[in-house]
């Protein structure tokens, strides 16, 4: 009686599950043609805004939501802060200088920094705003359909720009940074979430790779 030999597990890539299509420009394609657009929001420190300051920021964000004729989507991510460039930078004012004495704090300043790190979890916050297109909204209900994704990318983009310049302008007047976020800086971000790190990497531009940028598991 022949024994069966054991079979190894089936691998799969990791775009045999990402959802993404493509990106385009600014436009975010998922496999079953819905769209979206994303807006990076600068943080605001709320804490050290006086009383009268944070009830107005909290008075015109409740407007800005309640104004709002389309659903969006809010994003929050915590990521463990790199402060290795602002050290590099320190190190290069420090062999610039010519005053011994600035040299001495610059490194008392530096070792300050790093020990403070070292002790506690010092976080960035970065907060997306997400603008979501159905494919509904064009009477298709997925890859299925036969169309062009380029077809569905133009029509996602003439749904979608008027909510995100409506949205700008709302996030402006509260006194928020916000940027749309283009083809370079949406594929940094998910690929940092597929393959998470204490700090994140920054990718090369994109048009250079040749490959996937996501690999096998």
């Amino acid at each position: 009686m022949a024994v069966q030999k054991p079979t190894s597990p089936i691998k799969s890539s990791t775009q045999s599950f990402t959802e993404i299509e493509d990106i385009k420009d600014d436009i975010l394609l998922m496999k079953d043609f819905s769209a979206s657009v994303v807006i990076g929001v600068g943080a605001v420190n709320f804490w050290l805004l006086s009383a009268e300051e944070q009830s107005s920021i909290i008075y015109a964000y409740s407007s800005l939501l309640n104004s709002l004729s389309f659903p969006i989507q809010i994003l929050i991510l915590s990521k463990k802060m790199d402060i290795s460039s602002y050290l590099e930078y320190l190190e290069s004012v420090k062999s610039a200088s010519k005053d011994d004495l600035m040299k001495t704090r610059l490194t008392s300043y530096k070792e300050f920094i790093k020990s403070i790190v070292k002790k506690n979890s010092v976080l960035e916050k970065k907060f997306y705003f997400v603008v979501p297109f159905s494919p509904l909204e064009i009477g298709i209900s997925g890859m299925g359909s036969g169309l062009k994704k380029e077809y569905v990318i133009a029509r996602a983009k003439t749904s979608l720009y008027p909510k995100r310049d409506h949205l700008l302008r709302l996030l402006a007047k509260i006194g928020l940074r916000a940027t749309v976020m283009q083809k370079q800086e949406l594929t940094e971000l998910f690929y940092n979430l597929y393959n998470p790190s204490a700090t994140g990497r920054m990718l090369a531009p994109i048009d250079s790779y040749t490959d996937v940028v996501m690999s096998n598991n």
